[in-house]
């Protein structure tokens, strides 16, 4: 069983920074995907960028490309979600989520984490 426990969220302005952290516990996240959703009021679930196991490969949604950088530690099984240039349509509840797939579809991963609140005020 894994356990995801997302941290670092809060209330910031336009144009403040964040970083998001993603601890695990259980089966760790060696050879593992691991990917950062958010969930707006009233909208889906959408995809926000995801790493692979060994860190060589991410990918990122064009609404945050050049602005987020997601990396991890395998040591410390924790990934990370530096935030820069928030704007307010970055408010949204923040999950990170495990999977074995390279997919963006949030169908793809298995274990998710409770959630973090971003809120960026204007």
């Amino acid at each position: 069983q894994v356990r995801l426990v997302e941290s670092g969220g809060g209330l910031v302005q336009a144009g403040d920074s964040l970083k998001l952290s993603c601890a695990a516990s259980g089966r760790t996240f060696n050879n593992y995907v691991v990917g950062w959703f958010r969930q707006a009021p009233g909208k889906e679930r959408e995809f926000v960028a995801r790493i692979t196991w060994s860190g060589s490969s991410t990918y990122y949604a064009d609404s945050v490309k050049g602005r987020f950088t997601i990396s991890r530690d395998n040591a410390k099984n924790t990934v990370y979600l530096q935030m820069n240039s928030l704007k307010p349509e970055d408010t949204a509840v923040y999950y990170c989520a495990q999977g074995i797939s390279l997919s963006t579809s949030r169908r793809s991963y298995d274990y998710w984490g409770q959630g973090t609140q971003v809120t960026v005020s204007s």
